[in-house]
């Protein structure tokens, strides 16, 4: 898959709850398809419950959060490290991932004397 070589992470923002169950349905989504997800991989800005600001909106108080700022900060710099290990180690190995040789009797590392 052309998507084993990237990472990802979600970053919810908004004024309402859910957002973890928004970033966990996103992120196991997301993985599926093979993108790979580092530790801290969300992070999100709630706001008041309700009808009220945005993140963005002037008076909500989301730029200056400490508990958001933190988290993003963490969210990022684990971006960043796993996608320059995956860059560097050229994505997951195919190894042990193709279905061709799954089919063919290839069971990856594993004895069998019937796999030519």
């Amino acid at each position: 898959m052309p998507t084993t070589a990237k990472s990802v992470v979600v970053l919810i923002t908004g004024n309402e709850d859910g957002a973890k169950h928004c970033s966990m349905n996103i992120l196991y989504s997301l993985q599926h398809l093979g993108y790979s997800i580092p530790p801290q991989a969300d992070a999100g800005w709630l706001g008041e419950a309700g009808p009220g600001p945005s993140y963005m909106d002037e008076g909500s108080g989301g730029r200056e959060n400490d508990f958001t700022n933190r988290n993003t900060t963490f969210m990022t710099w684990n971006l960043i490290h796993l996608a320059r290990m995956l860059k560097d180690a050229g994505g997951v190995p195919a190894h042990g991932n193709q279905r061709s040789l799954w089919d063919a009797g290839c069971r990856f590392d594993s004895d069998n004397p019937e796999h030519r």
